[in-house]
């Protein structure tokens, strides 16, 4: 009794135990939160008023800016009136043409302050009385009548517009000052709240890592514990999966078999098919001829002289219509033929494929793709196409498939270019991540998107039926791609080129690979 109630209280503790590291684990996460949370607030709040303090400054310096334009304009234009130079007169043009967007400028700044804007506003009817003066006076001068430009200025009410100038300018600049040290006192409170923040939050960081890192410890002892029980478990695992993966091999060398069989067995009636249509062609001429013959037979005229009889008969409309019917048809039989026997050579060579074992070896890819270059040159120069290779990786794969592969894919460029265009086709590769990524780029007339996997598929073609094939090379060529461990796609829009994109393991290991089915 006193055992089972040991027992009873010592399971209740570590449940309590659990329901502890539970609760605690949720409580650090929501102090976590609360504290990156405040500290993004907190961190936006200081920028926004370090931006207003930055915006202060950039009030004062365009009040600045502006003061310093229109002196720079009266300088210039005094300048001009005294010395009559050039230059002088450049000088006060460009200040000029500036002065009025320096105003627009800073009422554009001091949107944000209704005294600020009334002042800018304010300070406008000087600045323009002032230009004005300037103006006419550099009129005058131009009019060669200096002095009368000096007078102008003189006489005018320059003074009053130059006081009015620099009280508003003063007004503005104090108000921007008050709101200078008024907006740093903020932004310095949310800095130092914000340290405050941080501090604490970093406490309480070392403090829940401190608490984590002895909960891992424990969680690591049973981890320990739960991996030596699937280890046990792996190994009924593989040892069924060994297994499953014996009879999908034996499987798929089955149905290899069978295709090999029935492509082998198909070729019997072809070639018995191949030669009667044969015999037939040639009993079609004789049965022809004598038909011709019986007709001639038929309206020879007994008086006609011998050499007349001794001509070749001809057919009339109707057996010449005949003839080319039965004609017609035989080619038609004789080509379904040509295409049957092709579709069985063709599976006949995927089935000695895919019981080829692959030998990966170190190959230098821009050496082969040269040499597989070299070999269509003609054809290229056919097509008006250039290629242009650029540096590619070396890889350790089976270099028999690579040659497929790659002969295919440059082979259904020139293939497929648009008449009248000279082509170009791209051959490039990167490396990412232990993998080369290659990639076949050409002009030609491209391929729908609806048909992107159309022609992955066997027997299957995308796009009008002009150039010859089967149907089986991108289909042959990705199962290759498949076997290499590497993945294959291509990206294309009609009439805008294609890019199929090759990407295989940079250093393949053939043993995995010839052990699958």
């Amino acid at each position: 009794m006193i055992f089972s109630s040991a027992k009873i209280q010592t399971t209740g503790t570590k449940r309590r135990g659990s329901l502890g590291q539970i609760l605690l684990l949720a409580a650090g996460f929501l102090v976590l939160v609360g504290i990156s949370a405040l500290s993004v607030i907190l961190v936006d709040r200081a920028r926004e008023d370090n931006d207003w303090v930055v915006h202060t400054v950039e009030v004062e310096n365009q009040i600045s800016t502006l003061r310093l334009r229109i002196r720079t304009t009266e300088s210039a234009a005094r300048g001009y009136l005294l010395t009559d130079e050039q230059r002088f007169l450049d000088e006060y043009l460009a200040a000029a043409a500036n002065v009025r967007s320096d105003i627009d400028k800073l009422i554009q700044l001091s949107g944000d302050n209704r005294v600020q804007i009334a002042n800018a506003s304010e300070l406008r009817t000087p600045v323009e009385a002032r230009l004005d003066e300037f103006a006419k006076a550099i009129g005058f001068a131009q009019r060669h009548d200096t002095a009368g430009g000096i007078e102008l200025l003189r006489s005018s009410d320059s003074g009053r517009a130059t006081e009015r100038i620099n009280d508003v300018a003063s007004r503005m600049r104090a108000e921007e000052q008050r709101l200078f040290a008024q907006r740093t006192q903020t932004a310095d409170r949310t800095e130092r709240f914000a340290s405050i923040v941080t501090v604490a939050g970093s406490g309480l960081v070392v403090l829940l890592a401190c608490i984590s890192i002895f909960l891992v410890r424990r969680s690591i002892r049973a981890r320990d514990q739960a991996e030596a029980q699937l280890r046990d478990a792996n190994l009924n695992l593989e040892a069924t999966v060994d297994e499953r993966t014996a009879d999908l091999r034996e499987a798929n060398n089955e149905i290899q078999r069978f295709a090999y069989i029935v492509s082998h067995d198909l070729r019997s009636p072809l070639v018995n098919i191949m030669g009667f249509t044969s015999e037939l062609e040639e009993l079609r001429n004789e049965i022809f001829k004598r038909i011709a013959a019986l007709h001639a037979a038929a309206s020879q005229n007994p008086a006609l002289p011998a050499a007349a009889r001794d001509t070749e008969p001809t057919l009339d409309a109707e057996d010449q219509q005949r003839l080319a019917y039965f004609s017609e048809a035989l080619e038609f039989i004789k080509s379904s033929i040509a295409k049957m026997d092709r579709l069985i050579s063709a599976i006949l060579s995927l089935t000695r494929e895919g019981r080829r074992e692959f030998r990966p070896v170190r190959i230098d890819t821009r050496e082969l793709i040269e040499a597989i270059v070299t070999t269509v040159a003609h054809q290229a120069a056919e097509g008006q196409a250039e290629i242009h290779i650029e540096p590619l990786p070396e890889i350790t794969s089976d270099r028999l498939a690579l040659e497929q592969i790659f002969s295919n894919l440059i082979d259904n460029a020139l293939k497929y270019l648009k008449p009248g265009v000279p082509g170009k086709i791209f051959i490039r590769a990167r490396t990412k991540l232990g993998y080369a990524i290659f990639e076949i780029s050409d002009n030609g007339r491209g391929i729908d998107p609806k048909d992107h996997q159309r022609i992955f598929d066997l027997f299957r073609r995308a796009g009008p039926q002009d150039k010859p094939g089967q149907g089986i090379g991108l289909a042959h060529v990705r199962a290759l791609v498949r076997r290499l461990g590497g993945t294959m796609s291509v990206t294309s829009e009609l009439d805008q080129g294609s890019t199929f994109t090759v990407t295989l393991p940079i250093n393949w290991n053939a043993n995995r690979r010839n052990r699958e089915p």
